[in-house]
């Protein structure tokens, strides 16, 4: 497999994160895990929208607020001031960059950079239904680009999932970069095959199907379905019920180089991990160590077990 760790992957972020000084009162939200942890293998692409289409700093602040021309993003003490045009312009003139992201980490709450659960008022009273207009504009736009938000990060399962998907995506990037091949896609999915089987069992199936489906004619045409269906499914998390499914694969491939008291060993362990009583790097760990000593050329190319830089896992965490 390639060295995709020799350089920094492009994922955009949320400029106040870096602690970049462009928030509405000149204030930053850094963030340490995102600049001492995430920096060494992300190349972080800043941007806020608010001071990028023309807002000052500091700058009255905004908020989402149900109108008659639906849901507007105005002043918080002056509603007139409708900023919504503003920053979707703004959000129009970054296409290109955008489309060369593998990633984007979006500041909470924000009216135009918060991914979910952002407040949208009808007079004093607040839903958290809302997504900001920057944010939704990526959504829309780039449904496929792996998005989180930074204080979801702090949540173990989320982060794993939004770290892997960047990195598949920054894989799958590499594939369309050249002309693809029903060979080079059947090969991709072989690689990605457990890891969209720890997300859902029965989409993994559909991706197997329609990378074979791919012929000489209409290659392009599957990989684009499978790309799609590929970052569908790995946005559901992955479940400790999968994850069991996926290792009891992987130790089918070892049933005849393991002695009886080997297969016992491994048996237990991932049964204790599916009672909660194992963290995922466990078994994990224990299947490296017997493919290390009896390689297969499936497992070996497969990234399941390797998803992203050892320094980035959260497997001792799910």
């Amino acid at each position: 497999m390639m060295n995709e760790h020799a350089h920094k992957i492009r994922v955009g972020i949320s400029s106040c994160l870096l602690g970049e000084e462009v928030r509405f009162d000149g204030g930053h939200k850094s963030n340490a895990y995102i600049r001492k942890t995430l920096s060494h293998y992300f190349e972080f692409v800043p941007f806020c929208p608010e001071v990028e289409s023309g807002m000052s700093i500091p700058r009255p602040t905004i908020q989402l607020r149900y109108t008659d021309r639906g849901v507007r993003c105005v002043g918080v003490k002056d509603h007139s001031i409708d900023v919504t045009d503003q920053l979707l312009g703004c959000a129009e003139q970054q296409r290109n960059w955008l489309a060369g992201l593998c990633g984007y980490i979006l500041k909470k709450d924000s009216p135009s950079c918060g991914m979910t659960r952002v407040k949208i008022y009808r007079e004093a009273h607040a839903d958290r239904v809302g997504t900001g207009i920057f944010a939704q504009f990526v959504k829309d736009h780039f449904p496929l680009l792996p998005m989180e938000e930074e204080g979801r990060l702090g949540d173990p399962r989320l982060r794993e999932n939004f770290i892997q998907r960047v990195y598949v995506m920054y894989r799958w990037k590499l594939l369309c970069a050249e002309p693809i091949t029903p060979s080079r896609l059947t090969i991709f999915h072989s690689q990605h095959k457990l890891i969209a089987m720890s997300h859902d069992q029965n989409e993994a199936r559909d991706l197997g199907r329609l990378a074979a489906s791919a012929v000489k004619g209409n290659a392009q045409e599957i990989a684009g379905q499978y790309g799609t269906a590929l970052m569908r499914c790995l946005k559901k998390t992955a479940s400790r019920g999968n994850h069991v499914n996926v290792l009891q694969h992987i130790q089918g491939y070892l049933k005849k180089s393991l002695d009886a008291d080997d297969k016992a060993e491994l048996t237990e362990t991932i049964e204790r991990y599916r009672l909660g009583l194992l963290p995922l790097i466990v078994p994990v760990t224990l299947l490296r160590h017997h493919f290390r000593r009896q390689p297969d050329p499936f497992i070996e190319q497969s990234y399941y077990m390797s998803p992203y830089p050892e320094e980035l896992t959260v497997l001792n965490e799910i």
